[in-house]
């Protein structure tokens, strides 16, 4: 058991390490606006250069992987993924931090779907989604303690050293999981890509990547925005904001165990749950925000319900993928991360068209009740009460 901890603390080092490179940016755009040049919107694009990275990254990363054992692929994808920060950390222009941001996306889905089918395995049966919870911590912990400390650490330094801190945390997590994560191998022949591939036409797994998508954008319609609605719209001054994003992780941090114990009853009644809480909380932001309590505890809210999607999207794709579950658990991340370009740049749409920054919030709830209407489908179309088949 003592064994098993230590290797899914090794992994979720390495989610915390994705965490908060993913997630930094987004308290960073004034900062990164302003010393680049550009406006907040071309700002918000970094988040959908990094997300585009995953889209493009995580089908052919994970292609690569299944030839080599699980263990190698983690150390070699986190190892990627401390280099291309330390690029962007280094990188003199715009295009270049652009180009930076696409790069560290790349391993992204690749190392998330890897490190959950390893979790699984490692898991007592009945617990996977809980020790896949364990591992998808170190993402949330990363809003707690790295979104936020990297953000001040970027306000006081400047947002370069941010990304310089993340290489050396991606770095130690690869040296981690080389010496805490055994080689867990599947049973059976190495996985076959062409079964891999054919796992992604199978109902279940296709519609939970259209959720994953779908639920994924309602929280980066509102996130890649919350620096600028903390402050222009509740009035906080931008000191607080460091408090308020640590504030935001704990909430995430909540919302996965919350959704790893709904996974584990029932994956697909736990995602029409959740997306229902999502429209509810992300229409009671529009007023919420104009004040700063209201706004604190709503987006507290919001945080709880988005990531508790998580578990239940990462269990069932698995699942789904019936002992085929490399390049599906992999493109479950890539969905997770197309939502995040999609959601950024619908969100930074509704600002630019003049409708002002709460309209994200409304972004968030139409997507919310869309991403609702696809899983109440796939609960109609298929059969719930089918025993899943483990990975």
């Amino acid at each position: 058991m003592a064994a098993v901890r230590r290797s899914l603390l090794a992994l979720a080092l390495g989610s915390f390490a994705l965490g908060t490179g993913e997630f930094t940016v987004m308290g960073l755009l004034p900062q990164i606006a302003g010393d680049l040049a550009i406006t907040i919107p071309q700002a918000g694009n970094l988040v959908s250069a990094y997300a585009i990275g995953v889209v493009v990254g995580a089908p052919l990363l994970i292609a690569a992987a299944t030839r080599l054992p699980r263990r190698q692929a983690l150390v070699l994808l986190i190892g990627l993924y401390g280099a291309a920060h330390l690029l962007s950390a280094v990188a003199p222009n715009y295009p270049m931090v652009a180009a930076a941001r696409f790069l560290s996306g790349l391993p992204h889905g690749a190392f998330f779907g890897i490190a959950a089918i390893v979790a699984g395995m490692l898991a007592e049966p009945g617990r996977r989604a809980r020790a896949m919870a364990m591992m998808f911590a170190g993402l949330t912990v990363a809003n707690i303690v790295g979104v936020p400390l990297s953000t001040l650490l970027g306000q006081i330094v400047g947002w370069r050293w941010t990304f310089a801190v993340v290489g050396l945390i991606s770095l130690a997590a690869a040296v981690a999981i080389r010496f805490a994560v055994p080689d867990v191998r599947p049973e059976g022949a190495r996985p076959r890509l062409a079964e891999e591939l054919r796992a992604l036409t199978r109902r279940p797994v296709w519609l939970t990547l259209l959720v994953a998508v779908l639920g994924g954008a309602t929280l980066f319609a509102s996130y890649s925005y919350v620096a600028p609605m903390l402050t222009e719209v509740a009035g906080y001054p931008e000191a607080a904001i460091t408090l308020l994003l640590a504030m935001f992780g704990v909430g995430m941090t909540i919302g996965n165990a919350i959704g790893a114990r709904l996974a584990d009853w029932n994956p697909l009644r736990a995602i029409q749950v959740v997306l229902a809480a999502d429209v509810v909380v992300a229409l009671a932001l529009v007023p919420a925000m104009h004040n700063p309590v209201s706004a604190a505890i709503v987006l507290f809210l919001f945080a709880v319900s988005t990531f508790s999607l998580i578990p239940s999207a990462q269990l069932r794709i698995i699942d789904g993928a019936e002992g085929a579950p490399h390049m599906a658990a992999g493109s479950m991340h890539a969905a997770f991360n197309l939502a995040n370009a999609l959601g950024a740049w619908l969100g930074g749409a509704a600002i630019a068209l003049g409708f002002g920054l709460t309209s994200v919030n409304v972004v968030a709830a139409v997507l919310a009740l869309l991403g609702l209407l696809v899983a109440t489908v796939a609960a109609w179309v298929e059969r719930p009460s089918r025993q899943p088949v483990p990975a």
